[in-house]
């Protein structure tokens, strides 16, 4: 367990808004997998970092509704290709196979085999989450159907009659998905709920992902690591630094409700920037401050901040925050998601939006006292 004290000195003065940069991408809450009604839940994220938070029936309509005829009779009703006549059947390239209708990454061009059925088939998916399986009793026969976890599309079965390691056979209908070459970024969720992503680190994530969550416009604040060098790392190796991952927190909100500048106001009060590879007695890269931006605007609006708050002179050190463009989000252990929360123990982390609410309704600067 990490123990850190309060440490006062760490709130920090935000400057005028008159001195920065204007207002400004699996989690939005939705329904639950089989129902897909409008009742909201908790929004999921899969182990390798993607949203996997059932949509709603709404958002299944919005995006089948740009479908073509075939690819809607096959996703929304459950058809089948005919044999052989598939596009991606014979692709040979090095890539991700993603979910034609909401574009989470199903299966990998390096689980790919050749079946002789006349259809794409995979012996296992690229994050076992993405997937659902499901019983269909149809045409007179038990099988096992599968279907996009997100948004329920239909993709093909799945039979016991595939190579080793799995000894299984993912049978896909190329009508549900779409081929992205490896090298090309995958397409985000192509619905215009009007949710945007942030991506923070400042020391160990208990509790600057708590009081993210506490944010209001703040819809999913998850714990996980980012900016390393590993794939899908485990929190034993991110700790020992030679993975290269910062103990970072996903922040999804709704740009309508509170501003991106607004949350680096929250950041900056939440942890000390100043310290480098650290956090109180928490030592290590893994512990480093950092602000990861998802684009130009956030990039343009990080350093601004961080330059304005830099030479207001309330700080006897430099900032060392760094700033770079986001990499892969890796998904926390579970037992790390709503740690405080979950255990009631305490954090060296102050709530900063009492104090930004205060400092909005006397049109001020929230005060901080001088730095140690």
């Amino acid at each position: 367990m990490k123990s850190i004290p309060i440490i006062i000195a760490m709130l920090v003065l935000i400057v005028p808004l008159t001195l920065m940069a204007g207002d400004t991408t699996p989690g939005d809450p939705a329904t639950t997998t089989d129902s897909r009604k409008t009742t909201m839940t908790q929004p999921t994220t899969s182990d390798s970092g993607h949203d996997i938070t059932p949509l709603t029936s709404d958002q299944v309509s919005e995006l089948a509704a740009r479908l073509d005829p075939e690819v809607f009779r096959v996703t929304q009703k459950s058809g089948t290709e005919r044999p052989f006549c598939g596009t991606l059947l014979d692709n040979k390239k090095d890539g991700t196979y993603i979910c034609t209708v909401c574009n989470l990454p199903l299966f990998s061009s390096q689980h790919k085999f050749t079946s002789g059925t006349g259809w794409p088939s995979f012996y296992q998916e690229f994050d076992p989450r993405h997937v659902t399986k499901v019983v269909d009793s149809s045409h007179g026969m038990v099988r096992t159907e599968i279907e996009c976890t997100r948004c329920g599309a239909h993709l093909g079965h799945v039979f016991d009659d595939g190579p080793e390691p799995t000894g299984l056979r993912h049978c896909l209908n190329s009508a549900s998905l779409q081929f992205v070459e490896e090298g090309e970024e995958l397409p985000p969720l192509p619905l215009h709920s009007g949710h945007q992503t942030a991506y923070f680190a400042g020391g160990c994530f208990w509790g600057i992902e708590h009081y993210f969550q506490k944010g209001p416009g703040v819809v999913e604040a998850v714990s996980g690591y980012m900016q390393g060098d590993t794939e899908r790392p485990t929190y034993k190796e991110v700790c020992t630094g030679s993975s290269g991952h910062a103990e970072a927190v996903k922040v999804v909100f709704d740009p309508e409700v509170v501003s991106y500048e607004t949350l680096l106001k929250a950041f900056f009060m939440m942890h000390d920037p100043t310290q480098l590879n650290r956090q109180g007695p928490d030592l290590g890269s893994q512990y480093r401050s950092g602000v990861y931006v998802v684009d130009e605007e956030q990039l343009a609006q990080a350093r601004a901040f961080i330059k304005a708050l830099d030479a207001s002179g309330n700080f006897r050190t430099p900032i060392v925050t760094e700033v770079e463009p986001a990499s892969t989000f890796y998904h926390a252990e579970d037992y790390h998601q709503d740690y405080i929360e979950t255990t009631g123990r305490s954090c060296h982390v102050m709530n900063p939006w009492p104090h930004l609410e205060q400092a909005a309704e006397a049109d001020t600067a929230p005060e901080r006292p001088a730095q140690p």
